[in-house]
């Protein structure tokens, strides 16, 4: 019989590496909790039309990587796992009135699994972790800096030197109209397919971001937003970038940066890392002002990021980056004889309830299989007791790293081991 593997482009978390994992997520969420953002869980699949109305019907993500569900039963609505956050987080919010309890901008991060069809590749698969942050309801380029802000200070949390930050306007509905038929006009006369034809019609800032050779080389002279923004839109992205400047952050600016989802407005930006090879991006975001009425909800102006987790982990290791991870386990017990395993399982329940990651041989294992055991465990002392310690009272604690080892009375193993852990 055939044993059964993870799907393709999937992959699964297990120790050590989920261990990284892990960490990573909380250096992320870590400066969004201290900056006021409650988290905030999803379903893993929506109705369809959540996406393809809020991320847009001539995204690839909605005409090509989304992945939709066979309903039960006839005349259910359709639906499809989520293939990202945003739209997810916003329909919640508005669903919940928490825009409407007085408090704006809403403020809420999020970590989970997100799904699309795409040809796997290093850094790019079909089920993949984000951490995501959205502040809802509020127009303020101290916001936007804000997150950009907070997403540097996770990188940098990290140890991750080596990534570069982004940035543009995608201009507002005022003066984005104007831009759009301008580079409309110019794409038209290019040599393009039919797909790209059709795109050009309903969102032709895609066409900026096709990493196709053959479309870039015909991009030369297409004409750029900057020069069409309004000047409210200008002075929003200047204060922007000003705020960013004071706060120490590098940037680049971008003008061909639109990123891959239709509901972005002014600010737009992302973070790449020259470690990954072509799946250079390791998180991004902007501002959505327009999204919460595409979805059926009132004006609330918002913007948002996700930091790719699965990304952010190659860029560690590209950079040669060991995070200092807590021990799994910080005292091992070694038990001889039915009498001593009582004992010490009980200890070791003791342990755990104060706080110490303890481990216990299990099986039945004799004394030299169970060292073993409590070296493997990375433990840095391990309890040993035999008949003889029994009879005293005591048990053996020893120095897994300086093979030192002294008796101590059953009743006082919190606090001998707290105290020899320093």
């Amino acid at each position: 019989m055939s044993t059964f593997k993870a799907p393709r482009g999937t992959y699964d978390l297990i120790p050590p590496v989920s261990a990284v994992y892990l960490a990573v997520r909380e250096a992320i969420s870590a400066p969004l909790k201290r900056a006021g953002y409650g988290y905030v869980e999803t379903p893993g699949f929506e109705q369809v039309d959540l996406f393809s109305r809020g991320v847009g019907e001539s995204t690839d993500i909605v005409t090509k990587e989304m992945y939709t569900l066979t309903q039960r039963s006839e005349g259910s609505e359709r639906l499809a796992l989520r293939p990202e956050g945003t739209a997810s987080v916003l329909r919640a919010a508005l669903e919940a009135n928490l825009h409407k309890a007085g408090n704006l901008p809403v403020k809420l991060w999020y970590s989970g699994s997100y799904y699309r069809y795409e040809r796997p590749q290093k850094g790019r698969y079909r089920h993949f972790s984000q951490v995501g942050a959205e502040a809802i309801g509020a127009e303020d380029p101290a916001l936007d800096a804000e997150l950009i802000i907070l997403a540097v200070d996770a990188y940098k949390s990290l140890g991750l030197k080596n990534f570069r930050l982004l940035l543009n306007s995608l201009g507002d509905k005022e003066c984005r109209p104007a831009y759009r038929a301008a580079l409309q006009d110019f794409l038209r006369d290019l040599d393009l397919d039919e797909d790209t034809r059709r795109r050009v019609e309903i969102n032709p800032l895609r066409v900026l971001d096709d990493k196709r050779e053959a479309v870039q080389k015909q991009l030369t002279g297409a004409p750029m937003l900057r020069d069409h923004l309004c000047e409210a839109c200008k002075e929003y992205h200047e204060q922007v970038r000003e705020l960013l400047t004071a706060a120490g952050v590098a940037f680049e600016d971008d003008e061909k940066l639109v990123r891959g989802l239709d509901y972005y407005t002014r600010t737009t930006f992302e973070f790449v890392h020259g470690g990954l090879g072509s799946q250079s991006a390791v998180g991004g975001g902007g501002r959505y002002d327009g999204l919460s009425e595409m979805i059926g909800g009132p004006a609330l102006p918002s913007v948002g990021w996700a930091l790719g987790v699965d990304r952010t982990v190659l860029a560690l290791e590209a950079e040669g980056v060991e995070l200092e991870l807590p021990a799994t386990t910080e005292v091992f017990a070694v038990p001889l004889g039915d009498e001593a395993r009582r004992v010490l399982f009980g200890l070791v329940t003791e342990l755990r309830r104060a706080g110490v990651a303890t481990d216990f041989a299990f099986g039945g294992k004799g004394l030299k299989n169970a060292m073993k055991s409590a070296n493997r465990s990375g433990a840095r002392f391990a309890l040993v007791a035999g008949e003889r310690d029994l009879a005293e009272g005591v048990v053996q604690l020893k120095d897994l790293e300086s093979g030192e080892q002294k008796a101590i009375p059953f009743d006082t193993v919190v606090s001998e081991v707290r105290s020899a852990q320093g």
